[in-house]
């Protein structure tokens, strides 16, 4: 029988598998996924206790249209009731916890302001209305702030789009044009953020873990501590792996591919080189280790054509980092206050967004658990920044180099907040410095990305969020779920195929209704 080999467990090669048992009719025990940490889930990851406290880097949105991934995990049986699915579940949470914000964002003076206008000049309309219509192709090597005037960049829309989806004025006007016209749908919910899903607990606990379970279940092998450091590839112009060289605890290892067996590589990585702070220490940058993933992908690019150009998305550090930090509580105090400032119990309030902060800082309160076995005394949520590196304006200090108590206190700072040194001294708060995670939404031209199956390849396949599907969108799990569909269904020549990208800009309504969202007053 044939087999599988996947580098990297995020979600994408996680997806990958399930498809070939699924679709391939590949048996669990014929899939390898190899993995360099010494964890599984890649990005959407999430661990800690109530003493250590708990953390997560990140926290992915979902929406209505998200098919890929619906309909894999209807695949997958939840934890919680193995009658129902995964996706069932994530919509069951939507029809009782559906967010309604009603504080989106927050002025100078710790006050809410209404968001329900989006803040457009005639002159912004036009721009936009511009930027979705151009071609894509004519947005090679552009940036969002060569298609605006400044003046955009001070509207209501950009100050909840950019924290929504973590886009920065220097970033890709492709991927801005991209998101503009996938989400256009959304734009009447804009301000509430009620067209957003979420899952029941942090991604982790939602996703991957059912996922773990039932491949488990069928046998799949996943070998952690695995660095792939070469692809051996046949001669002549078919692209044809003959090879996986690795090593694992330190001992060198070749694996032979056969007639029929496949790889599928997860090529780079917007949460390499994370680092951890705590309470008490701000974490440090370091990019000296260079991942597997990235150092992968930079040795196959430079062996043949057509594989992309990894330096366009890894070397650009100052551009692609941000800061987020998670907070965990057993004093109930901020969360309390939160619902009463806000206007919405926890885990219905959506994003809160201090437009006027120097680092551009977002909170969540997460429904309650976030974390699967998160006692009922134990309260946690998040937030994160888009300028790090800008001086707080409480601190003083860039955020990146701030220990979780000093984030937190820039955080109470902004909203005023009564019993302030309560509420610092009960929180454990880890931050976690990520220097490549808006790295996918940096300035690109047309192959800088390489295709899911490259041209001429017989039995490679890329996935993940560096990979090439036209029309997505990266950063959503949704695009990491259709590059591995993609994979499996072009490999192997399936009938079956991802659903077609949805494209609300062809629906007449869905216009309409945008187009009386950006005349708001």
């Amino acid at each position: 029988m044939a087999k599988a080999y996947l580098v990297g467990s995020g979600i994408a090669s996680l997806s990958a598998a399930a498809f070939l048992i699924r679709d391939g009719g590949f048996a669990g025990s014929d899939i390898v996924i190899l993995e360099e940490q010494d964890r599984e889930g890649g990005s959407l990851d999430a661990a800690g206790s109530p003493e250590t406290g708990y953390t997560m880097r990140g926290g992915r949105m979902f929406e209505i249209h998200f098919d890929c991934t619906y309909d894999l995990l209807r695949s997958i049986p939840s934890l919680d009731d193995i009658s129902k699915s995964v996706t069932d579940d994530t919509f069951a949470f939507h029809d009782e916890f559906a967010w309604d914000d009603h504080a989106r964002l927050v002025d100078a003076d710790g006050k809410t302001i209404d968001a329900h206008s989006m803040g457009f000049s005639e002159r912004d309309r036009l721009e936009l209305i511009k930027c979705v219509g151009t071609p894509e192709h004519l947005l090679d090597g552009k940036r969002i702030t060569d298609c605006f005037s400044e003046e955009f960049f001070t509207t209501n829309f950009w100050w909840m789009w950019c924290t929504t989806f973590a886009f920065e004025p220097w970033h890709s006007a492709i991927e801005f044009r991209r998101y503009l016209n996938r989400f256009v749908h959304l734009f009447k919910t804009f301000d509430t953020m009620s067209g957003i899903y979420r899952t029941r607990f942090n991604q982790f606990d939602s996703i991957v873990a059912p996922m773990l379970a039932w491949l488990g279940e069928q046998g799949v092998t996943i070998e952690l501590g695995t660095r792939v450091t070469d692809l051996r590839l046949a001669a002549g112009d078919a692209l044809t792996v003959e090879s996986i060289v690795c090593t694992r605890a330190g001992e060198p290892r070749e694996i032979p591919i056969g007639p029929g067996d496949l790889v599928m590589v997860t090529n780079g990585s917007m949460t390499a080189d994370s680092t951890l702070g705590s309470t008490d220490t701000a974490p440090v940058l370091d990019t000296s280790g260079s991942s597997g993933a990235w150092q992968l992908w930079r040795d196959l690019a430079a062996k043949r054509p057509g594989l992309g150009n990894p330096a366009v998305f890894d070397s650009s550090i100052e551009d692609s980092t941000w800061e987020s930090f998670t907070v965990t509580t057993k004093d109930p105090t901020f969360f309390t206050q939160m619902q009463e400032f806000s206007g919405s119990e926890a885990g219905k309030g959506g994003l809160i967004t201090f437009k006027d902060s120097n680092w551009l800082l977002t909170i969540v309160l997460n429904h309650q658990p976030h974390f699967r076995g998160q006692p009922a005394d134990t309260f946690v949520w998040w937030g994160y920044a888009l300028f790090p590196g800008k001086k707080g304006d409480f601190t003083g200090k860039p955020m990146s180099e701030c220990t979780g108590r000093e984030i937190l206190d820039e955080v109470l700072q902004h909203l005023q907040m009564e019993q302030h040194e309560r509420i610092l001294d009960s929180a454990v708060v880890i931050p976690a410095l990520m220097p490549y995670i808006t790295s996918q939404f940096l300035v690109r031209r047309k192959g800088d990305r390489p295709d899911v199956v490259p041209k001429g390849s017989t039995n490679l396949a890329f996935i993940g969020q560096y990979a090439e599907v036209p029309d997505d969108v990266v950063f959503t799990v949704e695009y990491s779920v259709r590059t591995a569909w993609t994979a499996v269904a072009e490999l192997l020549k399936l009938d079956r195929k991802p659903p077609s990208v949805y494209k609300g800009q062809h629906n007449p309504k869905v216009l309409i209704e945008a187009l009386e969202t950006l005349h708001r007053r």
